[in-house]
């Protein structure tokens, strides 16, 4: 019988040519379930019992990591659960192959809160985007980032994918995104023009659409960390507290259309949502009919 590392290996390889996976959620997998068979000394997937996972599931629970080990906070539920959701669909591979092991339904993921929703104000938005406002290829590169990110709600990995030969003729672009899913995003007039000024004082000959600009970075593409740290720079040098990240620009995008009257299929197609029940998180904070119907009749007198 193959070991439990072996079949983990065939699992990978299963969801990542049989499935379509991306690398990354390859890579996490990966991480999640080495992280698993390393606590448990195991390697005979009979052997993974309700024991051995709750006895996991408390290890979890206990590890504080990144920043949360000087407050002595641990994992959050939600991350927990990218642990258990792996787990699971290793056992639901290994019951596809007839393996003997512990049934995925009986692992229950923990119970999280009500995900919030972190936002930025409009008046926080407009200083973000008007940050970067040398002539320096950094600072053309930044706006046109900043630009591109609020114009079409795109996931960091998705920004960090685009080549330099971005049609800019058309108002449209294809963007393969999770799990190969390929949609239309639409550019801003706005987004269009500070390409053009970036791409125009570019002399590089990079593929990427957006580049290393550092010492000895060679022009490679951006990377996905890359972005995160120049959204969290202009972030504070316009002087707003909260964090910003891509992923807060892209809930920017989405609460703006819906707080301007489109409907939630069409966001949840621009937005690649798999699923309306993950864009619906957005509704609560951007009905804006229902905010100026209570300030128009509430508490009159």
């Amino acid at each position: 019988m193959a070991s439990l590392k072996q079949l983990k290996n065939q699992f990978l390889e299963y969801i990542e040519i049989e499935k379509g996976r991306s690398l990354k959620t390859v890579e996490n997998y990966d991480h999640y379930l080495t992280r698993f068979l390393s606590f448990s000394k195991n390697d005979n997937p009979a052997n993974i019992t309700d024991t051995s996972v709750r006895e996991f599931r408390l290890w979890l629970n206990r590890q504080s990591t990144g920043n949360n080990k000087a407050n002595g906070e641990t994992l959050s539920k939600k991350t927990q659960n990218y642990y258990l959701i792996a787990l699971r669909a290793f056992l639901k591979y290994l019951a596809r192959q007839e393996v003997k092991s512990l049934p995925a339904e009986r692992i229950e993921l923990a119970k999280v809160s009500e995900r919030t929703l972190d936002l930025i104000t409009n008046e926080e938005l407009n200083r973000l985007l008007n940050s970067p406002n040398g002539k320096e290829l950094k600072d053309l590169r930044d706006k046109a980032i900043l630009e591109l990110l609020f114009s079409t709600g795109l996931r960091v990995s998705e920004l960090c994918s685009l080549t330099s030969d971005i049609d800019l003729r058309s108002d449209e672009l294809s963007i393969r995104g999770k799990g190969g899913k390929v949609r239309v995003v639409f550019l801003s007039e706005d987004s269009k023009k500070y390409l053009r000024v970036y791409l125009s004082a570019r002399k590089d000959m990079s593929d990427a659409l957006f580049v290393q600009l550092e010492k000895n970075k060679n022009n490679g593409a951006l990377t996905r960390r890359s972005v995160e740290r120049i959204v969290k720079q202009h972030a504070i040098k316009a002087g707003i507290s909260k964090k910003v990240t891509p992923h807060v620009m892209r809930h920017m995008f989405a609460t703006d259309l819906l707080g301007n009257g489109a409907d939630l299929r069409s966001v949840q197609a621009l937005l690649g949502h798999s699923s309306i029940v993950t864009t619906q998180i957005y509704t609560h904070v951007t009905d804006k009919h229902l905010r100026d119907i209570h300030k128009k009749y509430h508490n009159k007198g």
